[in-house]
């Protein structure tokens, strides 16, 4: 065996030259390992194990997906929160609150507006509780604008009760009737809040700090009649200038100063005409009315007026008298430009504050020839036109007939 054995290595060697040992005969291997262990020796290496290198090269990749796996537990339970937020109710305080503020609904604000704007005064904890609270509220779409009392970290449907009952609303709500001179505007102010006469007369007395429109000349009959709600904060000069903003809106839904223009007047000429038509007449008559001082003005030859409108409310104007009280021949007298019984054409200025209507009659005067005209019955305001003198004295008889059985004159 032996023998054979070595003529067999001798063989392997020549064949394989390179080979410095050849491998172990099939009776000289105890087991694999040797055999693979032997054939590496020949060849001059050694063959390594895969057990350890194997472990060592999985080790990066076992550790990125450790990192991998600890990311999207992160991630999950991120998502998890995230789901968790958009699903709860949303952030209310328990209320009642505490505290005193005042919140101010702007008109033209959204339910969404208001939960923002109560939410950053901290009146509620977030806006969208607000919101909330108001999508089941049918009362909710019938806010009102104005100022309400609040108190600090209500709950939402707290503030929402505020909002919805009209009777917190906040306001000092103020008439002003057509025909008012600004003397008796500032009547009506000063008996209605806290402010002194002068305070609202030393306003007036800088017209520019009302923001009167360029073609004012005075602030008279600019101080548009109206119904206003005063906020809690509101000041003499706020309050008139609400009253001239107001007036603009009215000028600008009349189109004054273009039909001014069309007519032949400035638009300052248009409103004195518009307050002696709110002195002297009523309803479908202010158009009339309008014409008599137009054909007066426009034909000054004509039924025997020079010009004159004579119109007794001017007069009574210029002597600090209210409308309806009979002149006497010395009143009548006095020198005033705003005495028409006196002096030709338009007074210096409005007498009043005209209303729409009247501004509208101005703007489109009636049709007619009439120079004249007399309220006959005081009590119902029935007026007649005349074209000529000598009708004008036929109404005028009827109108003394009627003082002569009526304690209205």
């Amino acid at each position: 065996m032996t023998d054979q054995h070595e003529g067999r290595r001798d063989g392997y060697a020549e064949a394989y030259p390179d080979m410095v040992e050849p491998p172990p005969a099939a009776g000289d291997v105890e087991t694999l390992d040797d055999a693979f262990d032997a054939q590496a020796r020949a060849g001059g290496r050694r063959r390594r194990r895969t057990t350890g290198s194997r472990l060592k090269g999985c080790l990066p990749v076992l550790i990125v997906l450790a990192i991998v796996g600890g990311l999207g537990y992160v991630g999950v339970s991120r998502g998890v929160d995230f789901l968790r937020d958009q699903f709860a109710a949303p952030e209310d305080y328990p209320g009642p609150g505490s505290g005193e503020v005042t919140f101010e609904v702007v008109s033209g604000d959204s339910i969404s507006q208001m939960g923002t704007n109560l939410a950053e005064q901290d009146i509620v904890a977030s806006a969208q509780a607000f919101v909330d609270a108001a999508s089941g509220n049918p009362d909710a779409s019938a806010i009102q604008p104005g100022f309400y009392p609040m108190m600090e970290q209500m709950s939402a449907q707290g503030a929402l009760a505020v909002l919805i009952d009209p009777a917190q609303t906040m306001t000092n709500q103020i008439v002003v009737p057509e025909g008012y001179r600004n003397a008796d505007v500032v009547d009506i102010l000063v008996e209605n809040t806290d402010f002194r006469r002068a305070q609202f007369e030393r306003v007036l007395e800088s017209p520019q700090k009302l923001g009167l429109p360029d073609y004012a000349e005075s602030a008279e009959g600019y101080l548009f009649p109206a119904t206003y709600s005063f906020a809690p904060n509101a000041t003499p000069a706020t309050m008139l200038q609400s009253m001239v903003e107001r007036f603009k809106q009215a000028a600008a839904d009349v189109d004054l100063v273009r039909r001014a223009e069309a007519l032949g007047y400035t638009p300052h000429e248009l409103l004195t005409v518009a307050s002696l038509v709110e002195a002297e007449a009523r309803g479908d008559d202010m158009p009339k009315v309008a014409r008599v001082i137009y054909n007066r003005l426009e034909n000054p030859g004509t039924a025997g007026t020079v010009g004159r409108l004579e119109i007794d409310a001017t007069v009574g104007y210029a002597l600090g008298i209210r409308p309806g009280v009979a002149l006497t021949a010395d009143q009548i007298a006095t020198e005033s430009p705003y005495n028409t019984r006196q002096v030709t054409g338009l007074p210096p200025g409005p007498i009043d504050n005209p209303g729409e209507a009247a501004m509208e009659a101005a703007a489109a005067p009636a049709e007619g020839d009439w120079y004249y005209y007399v309220t006959v019955n005081l009590r119902t305001g029935e007026t007649k036109f005349a074209t000529s003198y000598d009708e004008f004295l036929e109404y005028k008889a009827e109108y003394d007939a009627y003082c002569d059985g009526s304690d209205a004159c």
